[in-house]
């Protein structure tokens, strides 16, 4: 996991998390490199520690000091308790991420309108790829736990469909796929989704299918995309995106994809 190159006006650095090696790592573009041992800390004591490692590389570091979209934001320094840090259970995080990242950059080669990157959202550290019809969006009500509403009200500026995977939290007690639009169109919740396990959540306002279920499957790939496909079209159908300026065949290994033209 990276930050990808963060520049100043210096050089840059970027941060990374060595999952199999379990490793934090900050590089410069001039060589330098420090690392320490992801293992049992506080996050006081791990905010510290990636601070001391920017500085040893040449970089500054300025952040805001505080986890976002939780509702009781303690600060990075204040946080002193100690946490555990379970190596089996990362490393099995990180065998997942290896699995699910090529089926959802399979799905992103579908779309030839703007569609974000396979990226990790600060927050609930979701793994999330999100296609836009290039429509403007109602403003987002925002209000998101220590969030600023001017950064809610940017990312939902257009009309998008947004898939991801998170480990659970804040009501769901298992690692899911999901799937949600904003706006929200009306007919969107009663389109057919597939696969069978799949299922809309009044509460979370999105479509859930649970990882085990994908896990469990003899074709975990193909149920993931048709999860991740059946409910863009829910989206695209009920919200009418103008689908032939958008869509495209998937992509293929070296085969350039042949686009229609008017």
């Amino acid at each position: 996991m990276t930050t990808g190159p963060v520049h100043e006006r210096g050089g840059c650095v970027s941060l990374g998390l060595d999952l199999p090696d379990h490793l934090f790592v900050a590089e410069a573009d001039g060589g330098a490199r420090e690392t320490f041992d992801l293992s049992a800390m506080s996050v006081a004591d791990f905010a510290d520690r990636t601070a001391k490692a920017v500085r040893s590389v040449g970089s500054t570091f300025d952040i805001h000091g505080a986890p976002n979209e939780l509702p009781e934001a303690v600060p990075f320094a204040e946080d002193t308790m100690e946490r555990p840090y379970n190596a089996e259970a990362v490393e099995r995080y990180h065998g997942a991420l290896l699995r699910i990242v090529p089926v959802f950059e399979q799905f992103r080669t579908a779309f030839i309108g703007k569609v974000s990157p396979v990226h990790l959202f600060r927050g609930a550290l979701d793994l999330a790829v999100t296609r836009f019809s290039g429509r403007l969006a109602p403003l987002h009500p925002a209000g998101i736990p220590n969030l600023p509403d001017d950064v809610a009200q940017e990312a939902y500026s257009r009309e998008v469909l947004s898939a991801g995977f998170w480990t659970g939290g804040g009501g769901v007690n298992e690692a899911m796929f999901y799937s949600y639009a904003y706006p929200e169109p009306d007919g969107f919740v009663d389109q057919p989704v597939l696969p069978a396990q799949a299922r809309y959540d009044e509460t979370f306002g999105e479509f859930l299918l649970p990882y085990a279920a994908v896990r469990a499957s003899d074709e975990p790939a193909a149920m993931l995309m048709a999860f991740l496909q059946s409910t863009y079209d829910a989206a695209a159908q009920t919200g009418n995106w103008v689908r032939t300026a958008l869509e495209c065949e998937p992509g293929r290994p070296r085969v350039p994809r042949h686009l229609h033209r008017d």
